[in-house]
């Protein structure tokens, strides 16, 4: 035993440690001087040259490596989907060369220690200053890939070659982490030596299931979280990214079982990382960043594989919006989003191949100023094409000029859409017939608002609100014309074009549909639309009959004679009851305990698919008739919801502190009335002032703070109600006395305004 250390120890004293300063000393041997931290990476370097392997992984061609050598990339296997891919690939599919068998894992030596008897070492050592058995244990435990699996591994020559269970001994690990940086500074210095052995050591061929699990056990080192670790903890991540697509598959399915304690410290652990690469705040806290240009490609990569688990996960670990990086939010993001235009999902890297990372308001940014350079592009050709015939020129050219009468809103609005659809990607100016004002944004967020809410009422018939679900739906009912859901379509996709944000109800199902696929296919027959719907998609739109279909897919008696049903379905459309088969003679088939998963699935896909799928398509084009653009591929059909009806979530705490003044202070009598009524009223009475204020009762992607809110002095007498300027998220406020009176004027005012006055 004495011999294996010292051959161990005399291992570790030839690798360069990271540290600048000099260490205690790491169990036998003599002290040895910390080399600084561009030693360590030419020695990284030195070791691949030796070893003939490039160690650089593909990011956009040849990269210089800190001795000047040029490492021959090699092509990354992708680890999310190619959001460029019509459809999206399952984590589960892998190709069939992918399957290969792994090698045989090594033979692994026995280690025994429990939890407990760890746990007790620590205590013991505490108590009594004597780390010596600690010490030991954590020197042997992360020397090698071998050594972590004996300590880890719950049966040293387990095969564990399954997704389904990593054999790892979970509660041991966390034990050994958990203890680890309450040990002395030079246990923690020496598992840092011991990793830089191991992956050193370890970067080799085809990977056995045992490396898996020595980088799942390594990537949840505490260590991690500051920076003068991070260039180990950058090649443990560079060299996690580059494995192959069927190690990650087996690491998605391994992550996704860490507790959410776990995971999530992971998660933050390396969006913190990326945070500070990108922003170091001391020029020498880490390496120049020429030199380390695949530090964030890896660290994203390996981020995507967290994100992959949480997506598997059913319900997800944590809320996809906490995979967002708000630093991102102060980088070129243009530019970045130009590169993936250009490059798509090759090596070279940009952050529009890893969308997740990526938050609303950056994705919202990118739609908006893509909308705006298409909008001018669109302007520029109307203003060349008529300058070049000599004809005089209308600056109305360069807008979506919609007039429309309050009288006949709707039949207005669909012929001025209809018959200026070259001018949708203009800026949109509305006009009502017969009212004085220029729209600098209020009337344009009034005609959103009054023509959706006609458009959704009952009687008009497009839609059905379920109650059960408070949404709306596509009525089924069949029609020679299906332009009026175009024009919803168009809506919709004119008010994600000029940020507005509408009081739509659609499921979240509806907006996956919208980005099936997420940009129009060339063929004009192609299908449009038309999702893959689960029994939880129905649960969004038809509670009831998804409960009642979930019962019969757990019913234990004989379904054919209690349930007596045929693959034959029954809807209402416009008062009459029609039939459809859901196959060829489904009428004669009757559903039994054989084929109910068949039944159950074709209803499904009946309702949410094939009994709308006219009305939807035209929709669908409707809305990319407006947003065609590639930034649609970045967005998951949440945010594409956001992006259309903003947040009904009111925070008007948040208000209050985003809010500007004009003639008042924010001291001031009247303005802490106001708000002393505003925060206590319910959130009824909160929407419809906001509604009042600003036109929407939404709260846009950005937050409160995006309202540009503002609240001016009128100087008016008392008995007057507040008034607003929708175009200008502006009320106005006369110097009320009391919070009585204030309370009394601004809940008449917001309950009864529409349009330029009272109805």
């Amino acid at each position: 035993m004495d011999g294996e250390h010292s051959g161990v120890e005399r291992e570790r004293e030839r690798l360069p440690p990271i540290f600048t300063s000099s260490p205690p000393v790491l169990g036998r041997g003599p002290k040895q001087p910390f080399p600084s931290l561009g030693t360590f990476i030419s020695t990284l370097s030195q070791r691949r040259d030796a070893g003939g392997r490039g160690f650089a992984i593909g990011i956009g061609g040849p990269l210089t490596g800190p001795l000047g050598i040029r490492h021959t990339v090699r092509e990354l296997p992708p680890i999310c989907s190619d959001v460029r891919q019509k459809q999206r690939l399952s984590i589960d599919t892998l190709p069939q060369e992918v399957k290969a068998p792994f090698p045989c894992d090594p033979v692994i030596p026995i280690r025994t220690k429990t939890t407990k008897e760890f746990q007790e070492d620590v205590e013991r050592a505490a108590q009594s200053g004597d780390w010596r058995e600690v010490r030991e244990f954590y020197l042997t435990t992360f020397d090698s890939f071998v050594e972590i699996n004996a300590a880890f591994k719950r049966e040293a020559n387990g095969l564990f070659n399954t997704i389904e269970d990593s054999g790892v001994n979970g509660k041991f690990v966390s034990a050994v982490y958990d203890s680890l940086l309450s040990t002395p500074q030079d246990i923690q210095k020496s598992v840092l030596k011991g990793i830089i052995n191991s992956l050193l050591r370890e970067w080799k061929g085809p990977r056995t299931k045992d490396d898996l699990r020595a980088y799942f056990i390594l990537i949840q080192n505490p260590q991690y979280s500051s920076t003068s670790t991070y260039v180990i903890f950058a090649h443990l991540l560079r060299q996690i990214a580059a494995l192959s697509e069927a190690d990650h598959h087996f690491l998605v399915h391994w992550l996704k079982r860490l507790s959410a304690r776990r995971f999530r410290q992971l998660v933050e652990r390396l969006l913190q990382f990326i945070s500070t690469r990108l922003f170091s705040a001391e020029a020498d806290e880490l390496p120049p960043s020429a030199k380390c240009s695949w530090w964030i490609p890896s660290a994203t990569k390996v981020l995507s594989l967290f994100n992959a688990a949480n997506s598997v996960s059913s319900p997800p670990i944590m809320p996809f919006t906490d995979f967002y990086n708000i630093t991102l939010e102060h980088i070129d993001f243009m530019e970045d989003y130009r590169t993936w235009q250009n490059y798509g999902n090759s090596n070279r890297f940009s952050f529009c191949q890893f969308p997740f990372i990526l938050s609303t308001v950056v994705k919202k940014a990118i739609i908006q100023k893509d909308s705006e350079q298409q909008m001018i592009s669109q302007a520029r050709l109307s203003l060349v094409s008529k300058v070049s015939r000599r004809q005089r020129v209308d600056m109305n050219l360069l807008f979506l000029n919609i007039k429309v009468r309050r009288a006949q809103l709707l039949s207005d609005s669909l012929d001025e859409l209809m018959r200026k659809r070259c001018d949708l990607k203009k800026k949109l100016r509305v006009t009502f017939v017969g009212e004085a004002g220029l729209d600098m944004g209020g009337l344009t967020k009034e005609w959103f608002l009054l023509l959706v809410r006609q458009i959704f009422h009952t009687d008009y018939g497009m839609f059905s609100f379920m109650k059960d679900s408070r949404c709306h739906w596509f009525s089924s009912w069949k029609s020679d014309n299906y332009s009026e859901f175009q024009m919803v379509g168009t809506l919709m996709g004119l008010a994600v074009y000029n940020s507005i944000a509408l009081d739509i109800h659609f499921p979240l199902y509806c907006y996956r549909k919208l980005l099936t696929p997420p940009t129009v296919p060339s063929d004009p027959n192609a299908f449009v639309g038309t999702a893959t719907a689960t029994l939880d998609d129905l649960q969004q739109v038809m509670p009831d009959l998804a409960h009642g279909l979930a019962e019969l897919l757990s019913y234990e008696g004989n379904v054919e004679e209690d349930f007596y049903l045929t693959f034959q379905v029954f809807q209402e459309e416009m008062g009459v009851v029609k039939s459809y088969n859901l196959k060829p003679g489904g009428d004669k088939i009757s559903v039994t305990k054989q084929n109910r998963k068949e039944y159950v699935q074709l209803y499904i896909d009946f309702l949410l698919n094939k009994s709308i799928y006219k009305q939807f398509a035209a929709f669908y084009h409707g809305f990319h008739s407006v947003c065609a653009s590639d930034a649609l591929m970045l967005l998951r059909p949440e945010e594409v919801e956001m992006l259309v009806c903003g947040s009904p979530e009111l925070d008007m705490s948040a208000l209050q502190k985003a809010a500007q003044y004009e003639g008042y202070g924010k001291m001031d009598a009247t303005v802490r009335f106001f708000w002393d009524v505003v925060l206590a009223f319910p959130p009824e009475l909160q929407k419809k002032l906001l509604h009042f204020a600003t036109g929407s009762d939404r709260v846009p992607v950005g937050g409160m703070a995006d309202l540009n809110f503002k609240i001016c002095k009128i100087d008016v007498p008392t008995d007057w109600l507040p008034i607003s300027h929708t175009c200008f998220n502006q009320i106005c406020l006369p110097s009320y006395r009391t919070r009585k009176e204030l309370k009394h004027k601004l809940t008449i005012a917001i309950s009864n305004a529409e349009g330029f006055g009272l109805e």
